[in-house]
């Protein structure tokens, strides 16, 4: 596992192989298998995600009852041609709900990087691969490139909301989803480290707070925030913005936010959104 994106940079420059390649390379050191069969791995990993958005089940909610439908309704809106974001946005917006919803229901997904945050990654990459045409090859390329950044954040900072918040699991689903989509439209690997601590700068600071202690409220939602965020930052860096902060910094920053956040926002469910009054009624009906 890399301790820095800016390690995973310089090799890609003096090398002349891409961010993609360099993650395969370590995973089949790691795994001590053949680069065919690491591609193999991660295409099922790649299918795993397009059969979550595929087996959504627009019926089901939640044992609380707190989600469900909600995917559905967005589709609804989508499809009357009603939503102000478009139609690709739309798309992104209700498959990231969509399988979010499915892990409340417990339905199969890929926690990517955690079931909190399963809904962003599935939903960007399947929706720009279906507008573009991108090959099942390609997204398997840029799904090494998601998991090499989610590995760096997970070496630097950390991917639990109980350490650091819900920046290190939406945050980090956003700016691994990033990544993915800067290196499907040609990125370098600087590119694709900007794309994604672009991602990752935007929600900074963001609370884990789950009402009654689930992974439902705010959480399914969030995963909307977090693939939206992912593409709006994918385009800034393909544009030429790039982060201020070097990307290895911005990521050491989440890391230090996380360890000054107070307990009560760290996946405790007692502060934030859960402590709201809302919030521990609903808790005390669900007790019931």
């Amino acid at each position: 596992m890399f301790q820095s994106l800016e390690i995973i940079i310089k090799e890609s420059a003096e090398r002349g192989v891409p961010f993609w390649k360099i993650v395969q390379e370590d995973d089949c050191r790691e795994s001590n298998i053949s680069p065919e069969e690491s591609f193999e791995k991660m295409r099922r990993m790649y299918q795993a995600m397009v059969e979550s958005v595929k087996s959504y089940d627009a019926k089901l909610r939640s044992a609380s009852g707190l989600v469900g439908t909600e995917g559905a309704k967005v589709h609804k809106r989508r499809c009357d041609g009603e939503l102000l974001a478009g139609d690709l946005i739309g798309v992104i917006m209700e498959r990231a709900l969509m399988v979010a919803e499915s892990n409340a229901c417990m339905k199969r997904i890929v926690a990517a990087p955690t079931a909190g945050s399963c809904g962003v990654v599935p939903a960007v990459l399947t929706a720009v691969q279906e507008e573009k045409g991108y090959s099942e090859e390609k997204m398997v390329e840029a799904l090494y490139v998601v998991a090499g950044i989610g590995g760096v954040i997970a070496e630097r900072a950390s991917l639990a909301g109980a350490e650091g918040g819900c920046q290190a699991e939406i945050g980090s689903a956003s700016a691994m989803a990033a990544g993915g989509l800067a290196y499907l439209q040609g990125a370098d690997a600087e590119v694709i480290s900007h794309a994604a601590v672009l991602a990752l700068k935007g929600l900074l600071g963001l609370a884990c707070d789950p009402v009654a202690g689930l992974v439902e409220v705010p959480c399914v939602k969030r995963n909307v925030i977090g693939a939206v965020n992912a593409v709006t930052s994918a385009d800034m860096a393909m544009s030429g913005i790039l982060s201020k902060i070097p990307p290895d910094q911005v990521i050491d920053a989440m890391k230090s936010i996380g360890r000054n956040m107070p307990a009560e926002v760290r996946e405790t469910g007692r502060g934030g959104l859960a402590a709201t009054p809302e919030g521990i009624e609903i808790s005390k009906r669900i007790q019931m």
